[in-house]
């Protein structure tokens, strides 16, 4: 198989079998920023293969996940997903 076909599906195989956390469905596409974060915070301190604080793992994986979908992730879901970054940050740090 040529790179060309191969590359589309390697960002989605790590977000769906990441060795470092167990992700809920669809956790990507829910429009709820709180939500997201307190899923992959959750996912994130449950986990016991991270290689990084809970913190660290599950905001690794809402950035991994937005720069991966790049161009085809539309404005609305993007700007949920930034929000949710700033939820995490508030739900680790109270701020």
């Amino acid at each position: 198989m040529s790179a060309s076909k191969q590359r589309p599906n390697w960002s989605a195989r790590v977000t769906r079998e990441s060795n470092a956390l167990d992700l809920e469905e669809g956790v990507f596409t829910w429009d709820d920023p709180r939500r997201i974060a307190a899923s992959l915070l959750r996912s994130a301190e449950t986990s016991t293969r991270r290689k990084a604080d809970p913190y660290r793992s599950a905001m690794s994986m809402l950035v991994f996940y937005i720069n991966r979908a790049g161009r085809k992730l539309d404005r609305r879901q993007k700007r949920v997903l930034e929000q949710a970054k700033e939820e995490l940050r508030r739900l680790l740090y109270g701020r």
